[in-house]
This record gives C-alpha cells, sequence and structure tokens, in this order.
C-alpha cells in the first residue's frame, strides 16, 4: 500500500481515534479519465482557491467534469486500523463509498481479525440516536 506524500495528491484524509483502536484513511486523486494528464480536483473559484462545497471534480487541464458522488465512488480508500474490539493491525485498501449510518456519512471497514465493522464517520460528526 503507498502511502501519501503530500495532501496535494489527496482527496481525503483523515485519522481518528476509535474506542481503544485508531484508524488512519487515505484517498489519491485520480487521473482525468479524459486527457491523462493531471489529476482531478475540486474547481476553483474566482481567486484562486479551491471550492469547499463543489458538487463535481475537474481536470484542470482540459477541463473534464465529473459529478462528485460518481468520482468518488470510482475511488478506492486505503485504511491502516487497529481494530478496538481485538487489537488486530491491518492495512486494507477498500472501495471510497459512504454510506448514511445513524444520519453520519460513514466509511465501514471490516476487521480481518474478527469480522466486527469499524465505521470512520466525517469530521466532528456524532452519530444520532
Amino acid at each position: 500500500m503507498r502511502e501519501p506524500e503530500s495532501m496535494e495528491e489527496l482527496i481525503y484524509f483523515t485519522r481518528r481515534s476509535i474506542g481503544k483502536g485508531h484508524a488512519r484513511v487515505w484517498v489519491f486523486k485520480q487521473e482525468c479519465p479524459e486527457c491523462h494528464k493531471a489529476l482531478m480536483g475540486k474547481p476553483k473559484g474566482k481567486a484562486g482557491s479551491v471550492k469547499m462545497r463543489a458538487k463535481e471534480y475537474t481536470c484542470p487541464e482540459c477541463g473534464f467534469t465529473v459529478e462528485k458522488k460518481e468520482h468518488e465512488e470510482s475511488l478506492m480508500a486505503n485504511c491502516e486500523y487497529t481494530c478496538p474490539e481485538c487489537g488486530h493491525q491491518a492495512k486494507v485498501e477498500v472501495p471510497f463509498i459512504r454510506k448514511k449510518v445513524k444520519g453520519t456519512e460513514t466509511l465501514k471497514i471490516k476487521c480481518d481479525g474478527c469480522g466486527c465493522d469499524i465505521d470512520i464517520t466525517k469530521k466532528m460528526k456524532a452519530k444520532k440516536g
């Protein structure tokens, strides 16, 4: 599994404490499927800064655009974790598909040791109920 060299090559990065365990997740940007010259990213605004809540990803070279949900679901998330249940440590690669769990966007990972679900929620979100 490849480690990131800088945040510029990532779409998503998080480091979470989960009970007695922890998880680190990163998702690399994908090469443009049209021109293969640049990495897809969120579009830049008039001031040159990235639009944080953009609903699409664009190629800075050719201008090719893909819807955010479709693009993110085609990516793979690299996960390094210590299971909070059994203490098993592992590195896995899973599809970057987040689903709503108790009202919070969550990336689910299954522990290789005991098979329990490890939920990685979006930043600063607590589950409802």
